[in-house]
């Protein structure tokens, strides 16, 4: 009698988290094909050596998965890149075509987590509840210095009309705002919800609110710089929870300086690689970046946490997992890769 092939599909998860872990244990006994490992450990070049006699490695955003790394990932035997995430502007995807790896990602998990993170940084800044919170612990309860702005008949400058975009143009119209939009194709969705299409300049000029939920590419690498900064109405309120280097960090510090904001909610910057999702309270940061946009009273910073709801971990586990699974299985879901070796 022929043995029945009990083989295992091996991953190894880089740069693990307790809530990583939580959720995918939730959903593992459904896939009893797969063997999954984790390590805290990032991957680097010197650390790809973990992943001998794996299949694959999943891996989050800010993971450098440049030739360097894939390289010595395909050396050890890995052929499939998981990443737990929709972007992979972090991943040589020709490089991972050359070396015959496929890269698999999460496109959708949940858009209104990361549209509802963007307007809870929106009503921060505008409101001040970071600031009217510390008073507060420290007793004091006066209100000077804490004055917001309604947002209710005012225009939100929505860039990029996906899925978290969309879902951000429904959150504005239910503060009773007027929705301008930009975006290279235009959607049917956005359309119908009344989103008007505009050119960027009528949305640096027009707008109140700018929230930027756009890939990073070479057209939109500091699409916020010095000179769109000065086309935008003074006292407006930019969100970004994208990329970081859509914004051109120097011109709006340059721009905060000469209150040209109401407010900036940021869940993204550049240079946060090393700093995202890891505890540095000890640290001395070599970079200023944090803790110059820090210094201003009007700037809202989280830890890239868009992401960070139940429902949306609950969704890239499913999502991780049965892309490993129709790998395994030669039938790789066809819109969730981004390469194919």
């Amino acid at each position: 009698m022929q043995e029945k092939n009990t083989k295992k599909f091996k991953i190894l998860f880089y740069d693990v988290k307790s809530y990583d872990k939580d959720s995918m244990a939730a959903y593992l006994e459904d896939y009893p094909t797969l063997q999954v490992d984790y390590v805290e450990s990032d991957i680097r070049e010197n650390t790809a050596v973990l992943a001998s006699g794996y299949d694959a490695v999943c891996v989050f955003v800010n993971a450098p998965m440049d030739r360097a790394v894939l390289s010595r990932l395909h050396e050890v035997g890995v052929h499939l890149i998981l990443l737990r995430c929709a972007g992979y502007n972090n991943v040589d995807l020709a490089a991972a075509a050359e070396l015959g790896m496929t890269v698999m990602r999460v496109p959708a998990y949940s858009p209104e987590a990361v549209a509802e993170h963007a307007m809870a940084l929106a009503l921060a800044v505008n409101r001040k509840l970071h600031k009217a919170y510390i008073k507060v612990r420290e007793n004091n309860f006066s209100l000077v210095g804490l004055a917001g702005l309604d947002l209710y008949g005012k225009t939100a400058g929505i860039v990029g009309t996906g899925r978290i975009g969309l879902a951000m143009c429904r959150i504005c119209y239910g503060f009773g705002m007027r929705v301008l939009a930009y975006d290279k194709y235009e959607s049917p969705a956005a359309k119908a919800l009344g989103v008007e299409y505009v050119g960027l300049d009528r949305i640096f000029a027009e707008s109140d609110l700018i929230s930027l939920h756009c890939p990073l590419t070479n057209e939109t690498y500091h699409m916020i710089n010095e000179e769109t900064i000065a086309q935008m109405k003074k006292g407006v309120i930019l969100v970004n929870t994208s990329r970081g280097a859509l914004v051109d960090t120097s011109a709006l510090i340059a721009g905060i300086r000469d209150h040209r904001f109401h407010g900036v909610g940021l869940d993204v910057y550049e240079e946060e690689d090393d700093n995202v999702f890891e505890n540095r309270e000890d640290d001395i940061l070599l970079s200023s970046v944090v803790a110059r946009l820090l210094s201003f009273p009007n700037v809202v910073v989280t830890s890239h946490q868009g992401f960070l709801t139940v429902e949306a971990l609950d969704a890239i586990a499913k999502t991780t997992l049965k892309n490993a699974e129709s790998y395994a299985m030669g039938q790789p879901i066809k819109e969730n890769v981004v390469a194919v070796g």
